[in-house]
């Protein structure tokens, strides 16, 4: 697992308000945590809509490996997750600036 990488999670079951099913993730954790294989990592779920009232923390996602669908990265929906509800193949990766962006969102989002 890479920070940045875009895999299959299973996020159910969910409670009220927090996206579910099994959907497209980015991984948030950074590097040297993820290289010491930890039970729970830090995931950004992806949604092919972007209708929400916080929609200026989505961040567009365009296609590429074996993600086909632009997509949006739900930066209101960050939360740790089990890595045993992560596919281990990943679909594809982001590029630095794209990472970069999720991540100033989510300081925005946190008031930091």
């Amino acid at each position: 697992m890479i920070q940045g990488g875009i895999h299959l999670a299973r996020l159910d079951p969910i409670k009220a308000g927090e996206v579910g099913k099994r959907r497209p993730v980015i991984i948030l954790t950074g590097q040297v945590i993820l290289d010491a294989r930890p039970p729970v990592v830090m995931i950004c779920p992806l949604s092919s809509q972007s209708n929400s009232f916080v929609s200026f923390l989505h961040v567009e996602i365009l296609p590429r490996g074996n993600l086909q669908r632009r997509s949006y990265a739900l930066v209101e929906h960050c939360r740790a997750v089990a890595t045993k509800r992560i596919h281990s193949t990943r679909l594809a990766a982001l590029e630095p600036e794209e990472l970069g962006t999720i991540l100033s969102r989510l300081q925005r989002l946190l008031g930091a």
